[in-house]
């Protein structure tokens, strides 16, 4: 049977559809990964030669699971020749080979967003500026954000619109730090993330031997959630594509949830108007989720006006109807996820691979957390400190790093007194003036410190040309050997293995076992076969490009391997969900002003992109979508009362089951199946009088409070009051509960009992 076969016609029509412009409209779990696969291997099973077929996805992990299919339908060969991975992973391999065009070595730097910040926190002091002011990660955002729509330092600097808005925010030096910053890139031989698509449009519209050599190359061009592209990516894609138009983008405008990353929606709705032949073709029968879901959510997005209309259906059966819980507070929220988890698991024959827990913030993780771990259920949040952002990561790869570009500064930076060899900060700071002052890196000044004419003393002179003699032996060994016998020696020779193998604090075992871990993944990088293209170049194997490598990866790709594999509940933002999808879904905190967010309520475009958010939440849902709110919930500190979200009433209500407050109550006393047994104990307990745990205590009761009165809470169990706060009704207590530990309860809310 023909791999064609196995598509539906739409999906069909798509895949062989070879000439021309094409747009897929994909809506969710229509296939349109599928789509996109069996589209390149009909491109090659009908002619086309796979080094001229450029495949652009958001994430590694994507591409290499394209490539993998690709490669069981039309040979591994082919695959391998394939251009096909993240918009920065290609191009950065497109500026490798070109960077001597824009004044760049092929071996230069990319920094990450810590190296990047680090930098601009570097500048900042050096200016003498304000950093509660001149705030890093904020002028972090704003020269990103110049950089994807192509804005260069000094056009920054001489726009008067920008210069006014900098202005009107009490910000007037950021076009300063930003024309600063990028000339210390520059000078560091280094590229930020956003240099990757930013250099790349500067490299084909100033070089057009080089632009037309690429749009040669690439006859066939396709890319991966095309709604999420921004004003760079989709210049450079207009340039590439210009000689041939043979491209297809795959998306859905109903997806579009990036726009604070750049990503621009107009992209893809205007993608007809600038190829007005286009082919489009609408995959719009999902195949993931129930009947109720896929209706659900459509009704939501039928409330956007700004959208391409699909009419997304499902041969599924009708399944559950969603559930929607109003909860008192954010800590009985989280009490009612846990248990519906337990009882879903306990009916249904479900893991806790099989549920995720989705949020619009970060912040509202705790009270979920706690939740959980109150419960025994193990979970996994996702979005945390990734194992190449921990801190013996990133300084063993300041020393491969600093092998593979010399010029690099934040890596000379973080590596020159670590491990501590006793040249402090002030030597640094004379180290970095010098280089500035004669405009070279500050490993060329230490390796010349003789003739640098730096203010030390002769012992600390000593311990630099230690270091430089130890940076060129590490150098020297990184051109004749491979990337894990590079990397091997400099983790011993710097002493930083021992260091770790010696702190047998547990800190110091996890960092031994993390560097170790870095030290295998680099030993598994070595033993990957070679492709074509990669046996014709030299030292393929080196750690210049493992660390490339490793700089690309994005927040998906990256797994901590030390994770056990044991099952998990799945918790992230709806954010980090894109692309995901689980049988159990729980969507919580669907409050007016959390979300939709309270940013977003005053301008249409950006309630329709948290319309867009909350979409993406509900199908990610396969059997089960279960909606919660909190009546109240504690925002910096204060007790806010909370209105349900108007997402909520944009379902129509024979799609949702409501339970009420009592039910929930039962539900945290016993599980469904034991109901029956201890019913009249239930109601016992429900129809207490006002002291009973499920009541807020009095005045009266709270003016009794001392510290050690001995109380009982009907989750968090006996404890003592340890420290008292604050005036009526906004009185604190802090209780030591016997299994859970401290807790801070606002008393007026707070379920206890005083113990005789």
């Amino acid at each position: 049977m023909s791999y064609l076969d196995q598509l539906n016609d739409v999906q069909r029509n798509a895949a062989t559809h070879i000439d021309g412009p094409v747009m897929v409209l994909a809506g969710a779990g229509s296939g349109k990964t599928r789509v996109l696969t069996y589209r390149i291997a009909h491109l090659i099973d009908t002619g086309a030669d796979p080094y001229n077929i450029l495949s652009l996805t958001f994430t590694n992990k994507a591409a290499r699971e394209m490539k993998n299919r690709i490669s069981q339908l039309v040979g591994e060969g082919n695959s391998k020749a394939l251009w096909m991975g993240t918009f920065h992973s290609v191009f950065a391999k497109i500026l490798r080979y070109e960077a001597e065009k824009i004044g760049y070595p092929s071996n230069f730097t990319i920094y990450d967003s810590d190296d990047s910040k680090s930098l601009i926190r570097t500048i900042i002091k050096e200016m003498n500026l304000d950093d509660k002011v001149y705030k890093p990660q904020l002028v972090q955002r704003r020269i990103s954000s110049a950089k994807n729509g192509l804005i260069s330092g000094t056009e920054y600097q001489n726009d008067t619109i920008i210069y006014n808005d900098d202005l009107q925010a009490k910000k007037p030096l950021l076009g300063k730090i930003y024309g600063t910053y990028e000339k210390r890139c520059f000078k560091a031989s280094a590229m930020d993330f956003d240099d990757l698509l930013y250099k790349t449009n500067i490299l084909l519209k100033n070089h057009s031997d080089v632009l037309l050599k690429y749009q040669d190359k690439f006859k066939y061009i396709l890319v991966d959630e095309f709604q999420d592209t921004n004003f760079a990516q989709s210049n450079i894609l207009k340039m590439l594509a210009a000689r041939h138009e043979n491209i297809c983008v795959v998306g859905d405008d109903a997806q579009s949830i990036y726009a604070f990353r750049g990503a621009n929606i107009q992209n893809i709705l205007q993608f007809k108007s600038l190829y007005p032949d286009v082919a489009v073709f609408k995959l719009e029968q999902n195949y993931r989720s129930t009947k109720t879901i896929v209706a659900a959510a459509n009704q939501v997005i039928d409330n956007n006006k700004e959208q391409l209309k699909k009419d997304v259906w499902t041969a599924n059966q009708d399944g559950d109807s969603i559930k929607l819980i109003k909860c008192l507070s954010e800590s009985e929220e989280g009490t009612f996820i846990a248990s519906e988890i337990l009882d879903i698991k306990d009916n249904e024959n479900a893991s806790e691979d099989d549920f995720a827990i989705l949020y619009r913030t970060n912040a509202q993780s705790r009270a979920l957390e706690e939740a959980l771990r109150r419960k025994n259920i193990k979970y996994r949040i996702y979005g945390g400190l990734s194992f190449y952002q921990r801190k013996e990561i990133k300084d063993l790869l300041a020393y491969f790093k600093l092998c593979s570009n010399p010029n690099d500064e934040e890596a000379f930076k973080r590596v020159l007194n670590y491990p501590a060899r006793g040249i402090g900060k002030t030597t640094e700071s004379k180290i970095m003036m010098a280089a500035s002052e004669e405009g070279k890196s500050p490993l060329a000044i230490v390796n010349n410190v003789n003739d640098a004419h730096l203010p030390i003393n002769a012992a600390t002179k000593n311990r630099i040309l230690e270091f430089a003699h130890l940076i060129k032996s590490f150098q020297n060994l990184s051109l004749e050997k491979d990337a894990y016998e590079t990397a091997q020696h400099i983790a011993s020779a710097t002493g930083i293995l021992k260091e770790f193998y010696s702190d047998r604090t547990p800190e110091g075992i996890s960092r031994y076992e993390n560097v170790q871990e870095l030290l295998s993944a680099i030993k598994e990088f070595t033993e990957i076969e070679l492709s074509e293209e990669e046996k014709g170049s030299e030292n393929p194997r080196s750690l210049s490009v493992f660390l490339e490598e490793v700089s690309l990866l994005t927040d998906t790709d990256i797994k901590d391997n030390k994770d056990d594999e044991s099952p998990k509940v799945s918790m992230m933002t709806i954010h980090s969900a894109k692309g995901l999808e689980f049988p159990y879904v729980f969507i919580a905190g669907l409050e007016e002003d959390l979300f939709p967010s309270q940013l977003s309520v005053n301008s249409r475009s950006d309630l329709e992109e948290e319309r867009r958010l909350f979409y993406v939440a509900l199908t990610r849902a396969e059997k089960k979508a279960t909606l919660s709110f909190a009546a109240t919930r504690f925002k910096y500190g204060n007790m806010q009362y909370n209105e349900p979200s108007r997402f909520i009433s944009e379902i129509s209500q024979d799609l949702i089951e409501s339970p009420t407050i009592q039910k929930i109550e039962k539900r945290e006393l016993i599980s469904k199946k034991n109901y029956a047994l201890v019913n009249h104990a239930v109601r016992k307990k429900l129809v207490k009088p006002s002291q009973s745990a499920g009541s807020a205590i009095s005045i009266e009761e709270i003016n009794q409070l001392t510290v050690g009165t001995k109380v009982n809470h009907d989750r968090f169990g006996k404890g003592e009051i340890t420290g008292l706060e604050g005036e009526i009704p906004n009185r604190k207590a802090t209780v030591e509960f016997q299994n859970i530990g401290k807790k801070q309860l606002l008393l007026k809310f707070a379920k206890l009992q005083i113990l005789k």
